[in-house]
C-alpha cells in the first residue's frame, strides 16, 4: 500500500503546476491526469463537459484547481466502486 500511496503522490505532483500552481492541478491538468492515468476509470475523459463537471463536484472551495486532498476524493470514489464498497 505504502507503493500505491507514492505513486499517487507522484502521479499529482507530475501533473500538476504545468499551468501554475505546482501544488494543484488545473482543468487541463486533471484532464490530462485522467486520461492518460485513469482511462479505464473515469468515463467521458476526453469530454471537456464531463469533466468540469466532475471537476466541480471534487473542487470543495470553488476556486477552479484540485488540491491533492481534493483529488483524493476522487481516488477514494474510484477504489471504493472497483472494490465492490459503494452503491
Amino acid at each position: 500500500m505504502e507503493t500505491a500511496i507514492c505513486t499517487l503522490i507522484t502521479q499529482f505532483k507530475t501533473y500538476a503546476g504545468k499551468d501554475g500552481s505546482a501544488s494543484t492541478l488545473s482543468k487541463e491538468e486533471f484532464q490530462n491526469l485522467v486520461t492518460s492515468q485513469l482511462p479505464n476509470y473515469v468515463k467521458n475523459a476526453s469530454d471537456p463537459e464531463a469533466i468540469e463537471q466532475l471537476m466541480g463536484s471534487l473542487d470543495e472551495n470553488n476556486d477552479g484547481e484540485l488540491t491533492f486532498s481534493e483529488f483524493w476524493q476522487l481516488i477514494g470514489k474510484l477504489a471504493s466502486k472497483q472494490g465492490g464498497f459503494s452503491q
